[in-house]
């Protein structure tokens, strides 16, 4: 980044090379990536999400492009909590970032055993609980109501040393009321926005053309969604954001962190350029004055 400026950053206690994550869900277990981009000159990695048990995911078609993006219906397919404490931690612990792990449960209790036996582990620096996720039908729509959010955040906290960031889901009516109640739940931040809920036809009739019925889209389209979101979430709260959503340029980067958020991830465009993440923070690099730095509160 010669003749930029240090992009150097510590939150929560983590110190990041720069402020660009990976989205989860977008980039695997970073493996997938290793010889296509530099994995060590991002600022972290964010996992794709695991859950208790294994999951195969949802019936095909799994992915449609639309205008200015993509609906996927992948339906979170993972190899389960022991197959990735046995298999994919080993070798992400060799990553030279910060590691991100999301986990996903349909109740308190499943999230509350995965925090557990994932925070324990060295290797990984925080946890990311998806609680907003539309494309399975597993109650993990709690994160759009604001007291059962909190309930789960709550119940969840104490399971771990790691800091926790909540996944807020912009498919709800007041998401700075979730994100206010996240806090006081005990997160130490949240990230959003994760997709939004759409469908798209068969154009051979009238069925839905994903096998899942539904899926989230992301991309390009949900850029000006997701710039309003963070902007709401940051004057509602005081702990740190991290801000997602159409992330293609390092000028959106800076356009998420002018908003108030604290970190940004690259989602789908990864999927167009492996190496988006690796771009994105070079860009913000070069550019004058990238970040708005916010005050946080300190944790009790």
């Amino acid at each position: 980044m010669s003749g930029g400026v240090s992009l150097a950053i510590e939150t929560g206690g983590i110190a990041f090379r720069n402020p660009i994550l990976t989205a989860s869900g977008t980039f695997g277990y970073g493996r997938e990536f290793e010889q296509l981009t530099d994995l060590g000159a991002i600022g972290g990695l964010v996992t794709k999400g695991i859950s208790p048990a294994p999951r195969f995911g949802n019936a095909t078609p799994r992915i449609c492009e639309t205008a200015s993006g993509m609906l996927n219906s992948i339906g979170l397919p993972n190899k389960g909590l022991e197959g990735y404490l046995r298999e994919d931690l080993p070798r992400l612990a060799e990553l030279p970032v910060p590691l991100i792990t999301n986990v996903m449960g349909s109740t308190a209790e499943e999230l509350a055993e995965l925090v557990e036996a994932v925070g324990r582990r060295d290797e990984v620096a925080a946890l990311e609980l998806n609680v907003s996720c539309p494309n399975v039908k597993t109650g993990l729509d709690i994160g759009a109501v604001p007291a059962e959010l909190e309930r789960v955040v709550r119940a969840v906290r104490p399971r771990a040393d790691k800091p926790i960031i909540v996944k807020l889901t912009p498919n709800t009516a007041d998401v700075a009321a979730c994100a206010r109640a996240a806090e006081s739940g005990g997160a130490d931040a949240v990230s959003l926005i994760n997709t939004l809920r759409g469908m798209a036809l068969d154009p051979r009739g009238d069925r839905p053309w994903l096998g899942g019925g539904t899926g989230g889209l992301s991309g390009p389209a949900v850029r000006a969604v997701a710039l309003a979101q963070v902007a709401s979430v940051a004057a509602a709260i005081s702990i740190p954001i991290v801000g997602m959503g159409g992330v293609a340029t390092g000028n959106h980067a800076r356009d998420l962190l002018r908003a108030g958020a604290t970190l940004v991830a690259v989602g789908t465009e990864s999927f167009r350029d492996p190496a988006a993440g690796l771009r994105v923070s070079r860009e913000l690099g070069l550019l004058e004055n990238p970040c708005k730095t916010r005050q946080h509160r300190q944790p009790a």
